[in-house]
């Protein structure tokens, strides 16, 4: 028997329907919707962002409504706008479906045609609380609003009412008039999610939660009016100023309103109307905030005219003018309002000319990245990196920066601010409408997010909460592509828009500079020179001409070069400008481009690799030192991107460069080829260190280290190219063995960018060869070292410095092994012992050299410990030393080799106690300061947290040291005043902000305690 088919029910079940909830089909049941009849209505609450959510707001609604469920629900099945409204709110927010069960009669809110005009929404807030027009001379009109109102009117005089209402109760029926007003906006806003309804423009959204803002604080003012001037008229004029969104009439549905007040007299009156206004409108509507105000919430919260402006003139700060660039007349008197902004916007547009303009804009920008934690910077719409904050800030500052000169700038709101940097050619027309597209998206996504819970909030679900992005995507009205489903797509979209917001945050500044100085597209509207300096000018540039010539320079000509240079400058251009001196950057990006124009390469890496051009600009704006290096060793360059295991600069180790630069040596057998070969490869490997070190890639000792490595394989490989061409042409073995003692910092591997190599040549003549003649050949080799590494060159000096020889510089260069013993043994001075403590074998014969250290031991670790009278000559030393030695003008506090706790102090201090404790602690037999500390530490000669002023000193003074070489181009010691020198040093030493102030005293603070170490060790007995 064949059984007949099943038939589907034309009704669609509870998962057809996306209902997840066990109860759902009980509850359709219970609405009667379970038929035929009501399958349209079954649909479109399958639409709804949550229709479990909007199912069960339902259910509470019919048994609030009781018997007067039958009219909304009629209502439903026959009107498809009230159905997409409905639906959709109930849907999206469990906030408003709480408000209309709370007072279920407001669903009839949702049946107007459209939404009410400013006028109507103040009417009906004040007719909440029973307001009247207010009487007396500070109430001139309340005549109707007009066309300059930011929500679509502005009224010509005053708005200023007395509220009928004004106890306890009017905070209610505030609350419930405001939230009707709000639902109906938000459920118009939301119902083309479920049905096909008209979509409103984000616009529209905003300049209507700016009208209901204004007219909630208007009623707000009347019942503050009420509360305060009870037995007569108001006696002072007082002006609601909007700041901030408000101000600029695009306001979330869930945000505070920033104000500011303005009052003649501003009196006690005065402030307790505002702080009155301000109680009722937080406690009724949304936070009220005036912290905007001068001097922020420590300043008074009601000024004159007279005294807004006296502030303003005087003290105000970059950021302020640029909050004053959406100030708007809101309420109360608004013809004192309208003289408010006409005495503050010229300020305002004169900004820009401010010569701290450019530093506060950057110090502002970051404190605002600052803001959100690291792992949440993805999640945040507002603040988070390619966020609604990047497009406020750069739309802002354009115009800071030219309306100053074109009055078409003059607007408040982002999208009209856009709109007019376009038509005036500050930014290309493609750009500035494809921000607006992930401005408007952004502000959609908040919009949504907020309306969920009525809840201030810009940040989106996380990445594993699917339900919340399900529910997101719904919200916000994101389909399927085919590809992938909702979700998927609103994660893509959120993607896209946030690169897409970055990208064109970089080309809004820059890619209108390229444009006024090459023909990139005919069609474009191009900046003005004089346009281009001054958006140069605020961006960080010193010298914006010479800036424009660099531009111009770089992407000059129709070659292939030109264009990618064009697209490669908008992003180059921005990462200039976070660093310490873009306008150094820019002419050392100009000088690498020109010097490498015959590489392929270059171009195609800076594009391919964004690791290689951020890293390159960020050298190229910090420093004096490497530009040179990279254009003679380029292939450096490739070494800024990122390898399988990290950083490519951080691939090589010292030793490994050691050994290639004594091979490639070795391959000549002339001494000038051969040490052209060391400095080549030296050359190389100082770049790699200094760019490595500039980026935070290594800490002091890596650094100090692999410096000091690159000089002993550099000294080693010339040593050795000199003596083979002597043998060569004397033709036989050389008459003595050569060692090279490295001292001071190269005798510790501890040498810094700007130091010489301080040796000790020595020499022991062959078996059966004359002493003189074997002296007399080893000076000969040793000035032909110092002579061929000290030539003239574009590279780093190489000094060989041999004036810590006996005698000093009158005494021989070169001395026998038997000349030193008996030197030291019958002359040596306290200073000359204290010297060999960093004596070390460093290049030439290894056997010689230790046989020399062998003999010094006796004199630079004595039995017993260096001599009473030794370490008082030494403390007598040390104490001229730190009065005469330091330079001519030179800043005591801040001078790193001499000054107090600097390297020297540190170094004598450990040396002092090497020479007292050496013969009786082995592990003090050591060259280096930082592994002697561990010594004393580990010895208990010192206490550990003197050993770590000491230590910590040491490392900051020569990271200091270090940074003022890389900065400059040039060895110095002296830190600088407050300054961009400083902060451009102080960003080198790796300090985290560019506050050279703050990284001075913190400097000062620690050498300042290691003095006082320094001085109890030196004072001792």
């Amino acid at each position: 028997m064949v059984r007949p088919p099943t038939q589907r029910s034309a009704v669609p079940g509870v998962g057809r329907l996306g209902l997840l909830e066990p109860n759902a089909a009980e509850s359709l049941r219970e609405l009667a919707w379970d038929n035929v009849e009501s399958i349209p209505v079954l649909w479109a609450l399958s639409r709804a962002p949550d229709a479990d959510l909007a199912l069960s707001t339902l259910v509470r609604l019919r048994e609030a409504l009781d018997a007067d469920w039958a009219e909304l629900d009629s209502a439903l099945r026959s009107d498809t706008a009230l159905r997409g409204r409905l639906f959709a709110l109930i849907g999206s927010s469990s906030a408003f479906a709480d408000h209309l069960v709370a007072a279920p009669a407001g669903w009839t809110v949702l049946r107007r045609k459209g939404l009410p005009e400013p006028d109507e929404l103040i009417a009906d807030l004040l007719d909440a609380v029973q307001a009247i027009p207010e009487q007396g001379p500070n109430a001139r009109s309340t005549a109707s609003r007009s066309d300059s109102m930011g929500g679509g009117g502005r009224a010509t005089g005053e708005l200023l009412y007395r509220a009928g209402i004004a106890g306890p109760e009017a905070i209610a029926l505030l609350r419930r008039r405001y939230r009707d007003q709000l639902m109906l906006l938000a459920a118009l806003d939301l119902a083309a999610t479920v049905e096909n309804e008209p979509v409103l423009p984000y616009q529209v959204v905003g300049s209507h939660l700016t009208a209901l803002a204004d007219a909630a604080l208007t009623a707000a003012l009347a019942v503050a009016v009420a509360r305060v001037c009870k037995d007569g008229p108001v006696p002072v004029r007082l002006a609601v100023i909007a700041m901030g969104k408000s101000g600029a009439c695009e306001l979330n549905y869930v945000s505070d309103v920033d104000v500011v007040f303005v009052a003649e007299p501003a009196d006690a009156t005065a402030t307790r109307l505002a702080a009155e206004l301000m109680s009722v409108g937080s406690q009724a509507f949304f936070e009220v905030d005036a912290a905007l105000r001068p001097e922020g919430k420590a300043g008074a919260l009601v000024r004159t005219l007279d005294s807004h402006l006296a502030y303003y003139k005087r003290w105000a700060r970059t950021w302020e003018f640029q909050a004053l660039l959406k100030n708007r007349p809101m309420t109360g008197d608004l013809e004192l309002g309208r003289a408010y902004r006409d005495a503050v916007m010229p300020m305002v547009w004169t900004a820009s000319e401010r010569a701290d303009f450019v530093t506060d804009v950057q110090a502002m920008r970051r404190r605002v990245e600052d803001l959100v934690p690291a792992d949440m910077r993805e999640r945040e719409l507002k603040l988070g990196h390619g966020s609604l904050r990047d497009v406020e800030f750069a739309v802002q500052l354009l115009q800071l920066v030219h309306g100053r000169v074109d009055d078409t700038l003059h607007v408040q709101g982002t999208v009209e601010a856009l709109t007019a940097l376009a038509a005036g050619g500050y930014v290309g027309r493609d750009d500035a409408a494809n921000l607006n597209a992930s401005y408007e998206f952004l502000r959609l996504l908040e919009h949504r997010l907020q309306l969920q819970r009525l809840k201030r909030t810009h940040t989106l679900p996380a990445a594993d909460d699917e339900e919340g992005m399900r529910w997101l995507a719904r919200a916000a009205h994101i389909r399927p592509d085919g590809r992938q489903d909702a979700v998927g797509v609103l994660g893509s979209e959120i993607r896209r828009n946030a690169m897409r917001v970055r990208r064109l945050h970089a080309k809004l500044f820059y890619r209108p500079l390229l444009d006024a100085v090459a023909r990139m597209d005919s069609d474009a509207l191009r900046l003005s020179p004089d346009a281009a300096i001054r958006q140069l000018k605020a961006l960080g540039y010193t010298s914006p001409e010479h800036a424009l010539g660099h531009l111009k320079a770089l992407t000059g000509g129709v070659s292939r070069k030109g264009r990618i240079q064009a697209l490669l400058l908008p992003t180059l251009l921005e990462w200039l400008g976070e660093t310490p001196n873009p306008d150094a950057g820019l002419l050392a990006y100009r000088r690498v481009s020109e010097g490498l124009d015959d590489q392929i390469w270059f171009l195609r890496e800076l594009r391919d690799e964004g690791a290689i051009a951020q890293r390159l600009m960020i050298v190229l704006g910090s420093s004096e030192y490497l530009p040179d290096l990279l254009i003679n060793a380029p292939d450096t360059i490739r070494m800024y991107a990122d390898g399988p295991s990290g950083p490519l600069l951080l691939s090589q180790q010292p030793e490994d460069v050691a050994r290639g630069i004594l091979t490639a040596a070795a391959r000549y057998d002339e001494p000038k080829r051969a040490v052209a070969a060391a400095r080549s490869l030296r050359r190389h490997e100082l770049a790699r260190v200094a760019s490595a070190d500039l980026l935070g890639m290594l800490d002091v000792p890596q650094v100090c280290r692999a410096l000091s490595a690159v000089w002993v394989a550099t000294l080693e490989a010339a040593l050795a190219a000199v003596i083979r061409a002597s043998e060569a042409e004397m033709g036989q073995r050389a008459p003595a063995a050569l060692a090279v003692i490295g001292m001071g910092r190269l005798g510790g591997m501890e040498l810094g960018y700007g130091s010489d190599a301080d040796v000790l040549f020595v020499c022991d003549p062959r078996p059966g060869v004359d002493e003189t003649r074997a002296v007399k050949w080893s000076i000969s080799v040793a000035e032909k070292v110092q002579r061929l590494l000290g030539a003239p060159s574009t590279d780093p000096p190489l000094l060989v410095d041999a004036g810590l020889r006996p005698e000093g510089r009158n005494g021989a260069l070169v001395r026998t092994l038997a000349a030193y013993a008996a030197y030291y043994a019958q002359w040596a001075q306290p200073w000359e012992t204290q010297a060999l403590l960093r004596a070390h074998q460093v290049a030439g014969d290894a056997e010689l050299g230790v046989r020399f250290l062998h003999i010094i031991d006796k004199t630079r670790y004595p039995a017993g410990g260096v001599s009473p009278e030794a370490v008082r000559e030494i403390r007598r030393i040390k104490a001229r030393v730190d009065s005469e030695r330091l330079p001519r003008g030179a800043n005591p506090a801040t001078h790193t080799k001499l000054g107090r706790g600097g390297l020297a102090d540190i170094e004598w201090t450990v040396q002092l106690l090497q020479l007292r404790h050496a013969h009786e602690i082995p592990a003090l037999h050591n060259t280096s300061t930082l592994e002697s500390l561990d010594v004393i530490e580990e010895a208990k000669l010192l206490e550990p947290a003197d050993v770590e002023l000491l230590r910590e000193a040491w490392l900051i003074a020569t990271k200091a040291r270090n940074a003022l070489v890389l900065v400059r181009g040039k060895p110095t010691d002296q830190l600088p005043g407050p300054g961009q020198l400083l902060s451009a040093v102080a960003r080198v030493a790796g300090w985290p902000n560019d506050d050279g102030s703050e990284f001075l005293d913190h400097y000062m603070r620690i050498t300042r305690r290691a003095k006082a170490v320094v001085e109890r060790v030196f004072g001792g007995d």
